[in-house]
């Protein structure tokens, strides 16, 4: 009766488990919003931020392509053209508000256009930067100022320095340079052909919207982010900064850099080391933030001119470029990657993935390396565990006989256990040690899989276009031929089925538990970890399944080489098969057969 219950209750669990896997899953693993057929004639409730971000609203989509295409068709711009980024400078206001990245695209689909990561103020995906000052008693550059340009584009061979003049004699300019990958320098200067001095306060801001942002949780950060004294902050979420509409919320101590990250971009300002700069985030509108960068007031005297510099990067989280501006100067920038806590694990579990994969080009390939090595690196581990199998296996008769002697003190029947166990100097807990050891591995590449760029959009063979996306080819729906999508928790695809059954065949081969209920329980929970594991990414599932084909082949390979476990395990099932037909007889009323 009692393990009737166990597996009665495991049941129940099981449906919860897979009822509320939906719902979880839309929270920390959201897929991408698909767009409607037709566009909705009211506006649409915006939906969950997904990992790669972007607009969501059908009626934002189609506004933005109108706002985008009247905006970039005005003119008055300076074209950018560098490797990394593409896009203008609109000479009204100074402002960085038009910025593609090159090396990245929306979708996998062939043809795809670049990724989007800036749009020009009132467009409904703004997103933009502007260099500036504040004039105590003169006049200075606004958003509506336009200034002049002395150079037709923006490249890396080809800096391009904007002007403006007010009528008191002072001469404003930005000097815009650009490198190979996504950092713009912007070099402020204020000449003053006045009589007397002048006071001015130079700024940098970075605009964005939060319709935008991607998927912020408590294991991936999305919003603003700065670094101060050296160490990344990832304390601050839209939110909190909504929280003090109108009003700047001030950022202790020395900045580094601050600016606003998704799980794959970021729009970052950073000031030159020893600049004494200040820094704020605050809401300026109903879903409107700004990082602002405010440095020390500047006196110039007459005949005189002030610069200084300040680099802004808009691009993707590429943890080499990331590593190489660090190297550079900028502090801890690689960390705008929220490793989180465990990234002196994961950050090597990344280098030999990417080294895998330059090497064969191919990312599933790469994950299937990867798995070769950890299993290879453990399978002395291995080996420790099936000789501490082997020794529990030749102790069961002496704990049977001691169990049985204090079936009525349970107490002493434990002392007595663990004092054989220390006696003959075996540990009962040897064998969870590579599970455990798999365990940080396993969530490194979880990790890995969702937050680092250089693994978005990576093919695997024939349907897998995405290694850090869900399975796309469902069984429910034929594989897409039929006209629905199955709910999260029926969307099972191809590899998740391989993976149930690859679990299935490890545990076949393991020695069979005594008690029924776990018998039951383990006949399942490779289906259950079938339906579990369906909604995440692609290259997940390919790891665990190569870790399961590998365990079964070294499992094969130990049983032969410990004969006497592999006869001990035949024997131990073939008793727990007989009792299991002698309770089902007796529960039926049938007598057994006489021997």
């Amino acid at each position: 009766m009692q393990n009737q219950r166990n597996v009665i209750l495991a049941v129940v669990l099981t449906g919860l488990l897979l009822l509320g896997w939906e719902g979880a899953m839309r929270w920390f693993y959201p897929e991408a919003a698909v767009a409607p057929k037709q566009a909705a004639t009211a506006p649409a409730e915006p939906g969950k931020p997904t990992r790669e971000g972007g607009l969501l609203n059908p009626a934002d989509i189609a506004l933005e392509k109108k706002d985008l295409r009247a905006e970039l068709a005005a003119g008055n711009r300076v074209p950018i053209d560098a490797p990394g980024l593409k896009g203008s400078i609109n000479l009204k206001g100074a402002l960085v508000d038009d910025v593609t990245l090159s090396r990245h695209t929306e979708t996998v689909e062939k043809g795809s256009a670049p990724v989007r990561l800036f749009s020009p103020a009132g467009t409904p995906a703004q997103h933009y930067a502007q260099m500036g000052w504040v004039g105590e008693g003169i006049a200075a550059p606004d958003a509506n100022t336009v200034w002049t340009a002395d150079g037709a584009k923006l490249t890396p061979q080809t800096p391009v320095t904007l002007r403006w003049s007010n009528t008191t004699g002072q001469t404003f300019s930005i000097r815009y340079a650009i490198d190979a990958d996504y950092m713009v320098t912007a070099t402020q200067t204020v000449a003053n052909a006045g009589a007397t001095p002048v006071v001015v306060k130079p700024f940098a801001l970075i605009s964005r919207t939060d319709k935008t942002a991607s998927l912020d949780t408590w294991q991936l950060h999305s919003g603003p982010i700065a670094a101060l004294d050296g160490s990344v902050t990832f304390d601050n979420n839209y939110a909190t900064v909504t929280e003090a509409p109108g009003q700047a919320l001030p950022l202790k101590g020395a900045t580094n850099w601050i600016g606003f990250t998704d799980i794959y971009w970021l729009s970052a300002l950073i000031p030159d080391a020893g600049s004494k700069a200040e820094s704020a985030l605050r809401s300026t509108a109903p879903g409107l933030f700004r990082a602002d960068l405010i440095f020390p007031n500047v006196s110039v005297a007459p005949g005189k001119q002030q610069s200084q510099n300040v680099r802004l990067f808009a691009g993707a989280k590429e943890n080499t470029v990331l590593e190489k501006y660090e190297a550079a100067g900028v502090t801890n920038f690689s960390l705008s990657i929220d490793w989180g806590w465990f990234r002196w694990f994961e950050k090597p579990i990344f280098w030999l993935l990417d080294s895998l994969f330059k090497l064969v080009k191919n990312f599933g390939v790469a994950i299937i390396l990867l798995t070769l090595v950890v299993r290879g690196v453990m399978f002395p581990i291995a080996q420790r565990q099936f000789a501490s199998m082997a020794a529990m296996r030749a102790l069961q008769p002496k704990m049977k006989a001691l169990q049985e002697r204090y079936k009525d003190d349970k107490q002493t029947q434990q002392q007595k256990i663990m004092e054989l166990y220390k006696t003959e100097k075996v540990n009962p807990l040897a064998g969870c040690l590579p599970i455990f050891l798999q365990i940080p591995v396993f969530f490194a590449l979880y990790k890995v899989l969702t937050l680092a760029i250089e693994m978005r959009h990576q093919p695997f063979v024939l349907w897998i276009k995405d290694l850090s996306a869900p399975d796309p080819a469902h069984i429910l729906n034929l594989f897409g031929l039929l006209p629905f999508d199955p709910p999260g928790f029926l969307a099972i695809g191809v590899l998740a089925i391989l993976l149930g059954i690859t679990m299935w065949a490890q545990f076949k081969l393991q020695p069979a538990a005594m008690d029924p209920a776990q018998q039951q329980i383990f006949a399942f929970m490779p289906w259950i970890m079938m339906f579990v594991m369906a909604p995440f990414a692609a290259g997940l599932l390919l790891y665990w399944i190569t870790s399961n084909v590998l365990t079964i082949a070294q499992q094969k390979y130990l049983y032969s080489k410990h004969p006497q476990l592999k006869a001990q395990t035949d024997k131990d099932q073939q008793d727990i098969d007989r009792v299991a037909t002698r309770e089902k007889k007796a529960t039926t009323g049938q007598k057994p057969k006489a021997r």
